[in-house]
């Protein structure tokens, strides 16, 4: 199994050649990446998978379950893939920070 991990970030607001980390260690290589919208998802994803050998994917609460669902069916579920979510009692205070 793959060790190397990656968080994406998606909103239409990144420049993904730009709003990008990596932190390499002896045990795990950590991408952080973003992406503008669903469809460079996809690409990235499969990116990171198939060239940067990551085993682990955490995405932002932008993804959801479904577009979740949708990197897992792509990846074969053969990749830990989660998504970002909060406590039901915090809904006012996300959807005031993210506008919604």
């Amino acid at each position: 199994m793959n060790k190397h991990f990656a968080f994406v970030l998606m909103g239409p607001h990144y420049d993904p050649e730009q709003h990008q980390a990596t932190f390499v260690t002896p045990k795990r290589n950590t991408y952080i990446v973003t992406v503008k919208d669903f469809e460079e998802a996809r690409r990235t994803v499969k990116h990171l998978v198939d060239e940067m050998e990551v085993g682990a994917i955490e995405l932002c609460g932008a993804f959801g379950p479904d577009k979740c669902r949708e990197l897992m069916e792509l990846t074969e579920h053969q990749v830990a893939i989660g998504y970002v979510t909060h406590f039901p009692e915090q809904d006012d205070i996300f959807a005031a920070f993210f506008g919604k």
